[in-house]
């Protein structure tokens, strides 16, 4: 028997035991055969010179084969084969047992291909790539705050919403279905405000009510804005933060027939300017002011004075606002009553707490990608705020030192396990620098240029202050932008540092908060708006209030449902022995929870 006639069986043989499936067209590469194309390998067919275009090569997989002279090629159903007699050559084994080899094929060359791949890619183009890259690791509405087809600012632009209103100033009115979906979202997350919203939408207790508001404009405060309008509330609203809202859902509110003035990438002008238009208007005045941060109540005392003449009272949210409260009170300057609702039990205990536990990790991983194991961390203030950052670290598996001023949440500090120090004795050994003091210049210049290369520095507190980032605005050092959100800020002899918003609260301008917490400090806003408006005249004077305990404990109770917990009921006899009313308060004003 002829070698030929043996080498045929044998083919045959081995066909017959390959799946059918695994049977490939000469004509259709496999994956793995793909890049023998772009780079002078066998191939079942050529020509003299094929040429392609760049969209041709780049979405065909399949190359039609040359209708030029060439040898009759086998059946679609051969088998293809390597035979390394012929140099890594291609064979075909047919049906039949017969073995044919497949011609060599020339060099694909793609028409004007230098021209082509180097032309300058368009604006838009250029923002859709770097979109596309970064979205899903940097910002979780990227898809709809980044989507403008034009660098207009809002201010420029002449926008109305389905009714024909054009009370506002947004980045883009047709974001509002998206919007839309992002508040029913946390509506189903936010459950005592909808109850709050259900029992009193009835008796109205804000009617007549004209509330003007600076706060984080998320889909939370969407909830917390319809709920508001829901109980007879009129609102204007302006962003506390630049980087934190959410374009769609301000334009859902737009759509809604909401007069909001915000949107992501404010500048500091633009920041003026949204507050300046929610206020300064002649057919409407506000009566009610609720503020996150003290921005708001500073620049109605500053540009607009007479209108505390008609304001009943203010709400105020954050550590940085309230202590601009306590400042004017104590100087005499505090013209009208003010809740101080950051300092409640149900904002502190748990916005402060837990939702910085959670949040802190959500936004260093979307901005850095960072492994938090074994990494060196140092929190800088151990409040209730530094209190959820360190738990936090700590449970993902990293070394936490912790910096503070006052003894007993120093101590505090110890007990939980952490070291206390002082920054400039660790600062050159921690990967991540994370303030929340409410303080200034705690992080500064000297610190910065000791740190090692690559330490990340962000802020969990309110305001920019802590961090000193005027500081890195000189010409020996380059600022590199990486993301959203996400600077190098590179020294001369090539050390950097990574900055994380600039130095701004980190978790609403880099990530998101959980809707659930977020809903107790809502509806404490609400009841806060609803006791100030509806207070009798002398219960309240000119200076700052906490929120009744009573209140609190209602905002508790309106939330345990939703862990089916059910709460144990005093007996008369106990509630005697205690001198306490069964239905509460069950905790006295200066109990520390």
């Amino acid at each position: 028997m002829s070698e030929q006639v043996v080498a045929a069986k044998m083919a045959e043989d081995e066909l017959k035991d390959i799946p059918q499936k695994d049977l490939l067209s000469p004509l259709t590469p496999r994956a793995e055969d793909k890049g023998m194309i772009k780079n002078e390998a066998n191939s079942a067919t050529t020509t003299s010179s094929a040429t392609l275009t760049p969209e041709t090569a780049a979405g065909d997989q399949n190359i039609s084969p040359s209708p030029m002279s060439s040898p009759k090629m086998p059946q679609a159903s051969a088998l293809k084969r390597t035979d390394p007699q012929q140099n890594g050559g291609e064979s075909f084994v047919n049906r039949d047992g017969t073995v044919a080899e497949a011609p060599r094929m020339k060099k694909i060359q793609f028409a004007d291909q230098k021209q082509e791949f180097n032309k300058r890619p368009t604006k838009i183009s250029r923002r859709s790539l770097s979109r596309s890259i970064s979205q899903s690791s940097t910002d979780s509405s990227a898809s709809y705050t980044d989507s403008s087809d034009d660098e207009t600012s809002p201010r420029d632009k002449q926008q109305k919403n389905s009714k024909g209103s054009a009370d506002f100033c947004i980045k883009n009115i047709k974001q509002a279905d998206f919007g839309r979906r992002e508040v029913e979202i946390a509506e189903q997350e936010m459950p005592a405000l909808m109850a709050l919203r259900k029992r009193a939408q009835g008796e109205k207790p804000l009617a007549g009510a004209k509330v003007v508001g600076c706060t984080h404009i998320t889909a939370q405060t969407a909830v917390l804005m319809e709920t508001l309008a829901a109980l007879g509330a009129q609102c204007r609203w302006a962003a506390c933060n630049i980087y934190s809202t959410q374009n769609e859902v301000a334009a859902a509110l737009a759509e809604g027939g909401f007069s909001v003035f915000a949107w992501k990438g404010e500048s500091e002008d633009d920041f003026w300017w949204c507050i300046d238009r929610c206020v300064n208007l002649e057919s409407w005045q506000p009566n009610m002011i609720l503020d996150d941060g003290g921005d708001l109540t500073h620049w109605i005392y500053k540009k607009y004075p007479r209108m505390f003449k008609k304001i009943k009272g203010i709400v105020e949210e954050s550590v940085t606002g309230v202590h601009r409260l306590y400042q004017l009170s104590k100087g005499g300057k505090l013209c009208v009553p003010a809740m101080n609702v950051n300092d409640s039990v149900t904002k502190q205990k748990f916005d402060n707490l837990y939702c910085c536990r959670e949040s802190i990790l959500d936004g260093l991983k979307r901005t850095t990608d960072v492994m938090f194991g074994g990494k060196q961390a140092v929190v800088c203030g151990y409040g209730e705020v530094g209190k959820g950052c360190c738990a936090a670290l700590k449970a993902m598996g990293s070394i936490v030192y912790v910096t503070e001023i006052d003894p007993i949440c120093a101590l505090q500090a110890c007990m939980d396990g952490f070291r206390l120090v002082k920054l400039s004795e660790i600062i050159r050994l921690v990967d991540v620098v994370i303030t929340c003091t409410g303080n200034k210049n705690v992080v500064v210049r000297e610190n910065l240029d000791r740190m090692k290369s690559g330490c990340i520095v962000c802020n969990m507190g309110h305001s920019n202050t802590e961090i000193d980032v005027a500081s890195l605005r000189t010409p020996e050092l380059t600022w590199e932008r990486v993301r959203s959100q996400v600077d190098h800020i590179i020294w001369p002899d090539g050390k950097r540092i990574v900055l994380l918003a600039e130095g701004r609260l980190l978790n609403l301008s880099c990530s998101t908060v959980p809707t659930f917490v977020l809903s107790i400090t809502a509806t404490t806003q609400a009841l806060a708006l609803i006791e100030l408006y509806n207070a009798p005249d002398g219960r309240y004077k000119q200076d700052v209030y906490l929120l009744p305990k009573k209140m609190d404990e209602y905002v508790a109770s309106l939330h345990l449902p939703t862990f089916d917990a059910h709460l144990t009921e005093l007996s008369d006899e106990q509630a005697k022995y205690l001198g306490l009313n069964k239905n509460g308060p069950f905790k006295p004003n200066y109990y520390r929870y």
